[in-house]
């Protein structure tokens, strides 16, 4: 059942850009980072940010994506596929600083099965975390570097990011699971 609108539209873009003016001042320029979205809504959400990057250094930022299917620790058998990449960069990653993106950081698990993959594909400098939201309900000791907005919820309330090319609009609502 619908509780509330957490962001619109606009709030989610300048959630974004804020995002992005942060981690141009934490890495000190855009001289060597790179953006690897989590599949799936963590993907626009990184080009999002590299858009705004473009805009605000006028360079452009490698963008990448990571699926965390095949890391996932909470399946009853894990999947053992092998060839299936499960992370899509067309850059080298080697001692760049990563910067993970995803929608809405929760229990952890989701950003440790990311960390493996990318860690699996090449050694990057550093990898850092950036989150539209941050719901709380930390399993493990994973904090987001960049976060749009903390939103403390219950462990039954849900956080469902609304972000094109999946959906009509730009927003995030809270739910009663």
């Amino acid at each position: 059942m619908f509780k509330a609108l957490l962001m619109d539209e606009a709030a989610v873009s300048r959630a974004l850009k804020r995002i992005s003016h942060e981690i141009i001042e934490k890495n000190s320029g855009v001289e060597n980072i790179c953006l690897i979205g989590i599949k799936r809504r963590g993907v626009p959400l990184a080009q999002m940010i590299a858009d705004n990057i473009r805009v605000i250094e006028n360079k452009k930022i490698p963008v990448g994506s990571v699926d965390i299917s095949l890391h996932r620790d909470d399946m009853a058998a894990p999947l053992t596929e092998h060839g299936m990449p499960s992370v899509e960069i067309d850059f080298d990653i080697t001692n760049k600083t990563v910067i993970l993106v995803d929608d809405v950081l929760h229990t952890g698990r989701t950003v440790r099965a990311a960390l493996e993959a990318v860690i699996e594909a090449a050694r990057p400098a550093s990898v850092q975390l950036a989150v539209l939201i941050d719901r709380g309900h930390r399993e493990l000791p994973i904090r987001g570097d960049y976060v749009g907005k903390n939103v403390p919820t219950s462990k039954s309330e849900i956080i469902n990011v609304n972000i094109p090319p999946y959906d009509n609009i730009l927003s995030a609502e809270l739910y009663e699971g």
